[in-house]
């Protein structure tokens, strides 16, 4: 008996089927949509934290400023201009329009309208306050400057 032989099986090449092509475009469009609402919460994100660290870094050098060089410093935030820095700087550096700024400071530390100093003594102390930056969720950071021993810290605000 002799062995048959079968033809050589012919490969089926398969592609994507059209209802699979919709429905990948539909995920990249989707994908697509919400990119811009993510970079825009990513972005936020990041000059919220920025923010709040440049802002406390600059209170804690201008304490250390003025007990090694032996004079008052004053950190200024300008709620008109929306700048922080300290009172010797050049420029200040801007605040993002993404966040809201409360100032509270001593009376005699009101430079004009919409100008808040918090004045940084020889000795270690300070003239006192706090700062909260608010995001437009609600939540935010409070910076506190002790007014005896003039140490900086902070805390969360909820929304």
């Amino acid at each position: 008996m002799r062995a048959r032989r079968h033809p050589p099986r012919q490969r089926t090449l398969r592609g994507f089927t059209l209802v699979e092509l919709l429905v990948v475009f539909a995920i990249v469009a989707l994908l697509a949509g919400l990119m811009p609402i993510a970079f825009d919460r990513l972005r936020e994100g990041a000059e919220y934290r920025d923010t709040v660290r440049a802002m406390a870094g600059e209170l804690r050098s201008a304490r250390h400023r003025a007990m090694a060089q032996g004079r008052a410093l004053s950190f200024v935030v300008d709620l008109d201009r929306a700048g922080f820095g300290l009172s010797d700087a050049r420029a200040l550096r801007p605040l993002p329009r993404s966040l809201r700024v409360r100032a509270v400071v001593a009376g005699t530390e009101v430079q004009g309208t919409g100008r808040a100093a918090i004045r940084f003594l020889p000795g270690g102390g300070a003239t006192g306050g706090s700062i909260e930056l608010v995001r437009a969720s609600g939540a935010g950071t409070r910076l506190r400057v002790d007014w005896l021993t003039g140490r900086v810290s902070h805390e969360g605000l909820a929304p």
